[in-house]
């Protein structure tokens, strides 16, 4: 029990640590907004929040992190704050049960993280035409191209290197909690 109960101990402080990064990382892209919205730097700690310590905390993670971070700093604004919530809430679902259900291998990492992006990216489509529709504006499949691939394409790139790397190192370091 002793040994479950500080495993449990871990979760939560990695994922309060996942958390605050996910609200102090865009401060670092944030001087030039552009750059910080291709970047998408509050996807990195809820992915390693999924990798580290499984769906339950990541997805909680996740759906925090955006109107948590509006609330307090303004930024992303609450009307993109929410759809980006599902999106968040969905890479740390995703990447928790991927990770969990794949053999530990270097490959499923990456695979691992690659559908976790393209699930995250179509509920963040879902939850903008949702959103579109209750406030009876427009959204296009061409809108949805470019906010989730065109567009993102710096942040796609980022994401592959950075996360898989920190997983990885993690990992050869023995200091990956069992997710």
């Amino acid at each position: 029990m002793k040994n479950h109960t500080r495993t449990q101990t871990l979760r939560l402080t990695l994922a309060a640590a996942c958390l605050a990064l996910a609200l102090v990382l865009p401060f670092v892209t944030g001087q030039i907004p552009q750059i910080g919205k291709m970047l998408s730097p509050m996807h990195i700690p809820v992915f390693l929040c999924g990798f580290l310590c499984g769906w339950p905390y990541a997805l909680a993670v996740g759906a925090i992190a955006p109107p948590l971070r509006s609330v307090l700093f303004s930024m992303p604004a609450m009307y993109s704050a929410i759809p980006m919530a599902f999106e968040l809430a969905a890479y740390g679902l995703l990447t928790g049960l991927l990770y969990r259900a794949f053999p530990k291998k270097t490959a499923f990492v990456y695979i691992t993280l690659l559908l976790s992006m393209l699930g995250g990216r179509l509920v963040w489509g879902a939850a903008r035409f949702v959103m579109a529709g209750l406030t009876e504006t427009e959204f296009p499949f061409s809108a949805f191209l470019a906010g989730a691939f065109t567009n993102a394409v710096p942040g796609i790139i980022l994401h592959i290197l950075l996360v898989p790397a920190v997983v990885l190192g993690l990992r050869r370091a023995r200091l990956m909690p069992d997710a």
